[in-house]
């Protein structure tokens, strides 16, 4: 998607040769243009799936997400990373590891909110390692969902995220994929 490409290009800030910030527009600044072309993006890519609902984490996948189930006409479900008053009963629950955070925690969706049989998309703002998208489609099985797909926004596909999905026979769908950050320089999948 090159209008992504070329927000990352002049907004985004290589912290390292692991890390990109996009806080400009995407994860604590969000640019609203640019969200609702994501969610269209998605929603064409993924549109032929008959999806149900759209399903992320907490907090930075929320506004691409959102933007998709618009598009789909659908509702959006977020896994919550802490608990609250609440949500205490009948939890779809599963460990997921944070790579930018560098932290482990328990997400959980309320049961009440996906059904057995229905159909799935999950959207999020990166895949490094997987870690989250595979927690998000635990919790899919534990439900008798199906996924279909997983949207991401931006993935870093020198890290292992991509081929541990697909090896576990999900489609995904990256809007920008890196290539590198060497030399401060973001680099990307042609």
């Amino acid at each position: 998607m090159e209008q992504l490409k070329r927000k990352i290009r002049e907004h985004g800030s290589v912290l390292s040769e692991q890390v990109l910030k996009v806080d400009a527009f995407l994860n604590h600044q969000v640019d609203p243009q640019l969200m609702r072309q994501i969610g269209q993006e998605f929603a064409r890519r993924f549109r032929d799936q008959e999806i149900d609902k759209v399903i992320t984490l907490e907090t930075s996948g929320i506004a691409p997400a959102l933007m998709t189930a618009l598009e789909l006409d659908v509702p959006l479900v977020f896994a919550r990373k802490h608990r609250s008053l609440t949500l205490t009963d009948d939890l779809l629950t599963a460990r997921v590891y944070s790579f930018t955070k560098q932290v482990e925690s328990t997400v959980a969706i309320s049961a009440s909110h996906l059904a057995a049989g229905e159909r799935i998309l999950i959207v999020d703002d990166f895949l490094a390692n997987g870690q989250a998208a595979l927690g998000l489609a635990a919790i899919v099985r534990q439900a008798g969902a199906r996924l279909v797909g997983i949207g991401i926004v931006i993935e870093k596909s020198f890290q292992p995220g991509r081929r541990a999905l697909e090896e576990q026979g999900y489609r995904v769908e990256s809007l920008a994929r890196i290539a590198s950050l060497a030399g401060s320089q973001v680099s990307f999948v042609e």
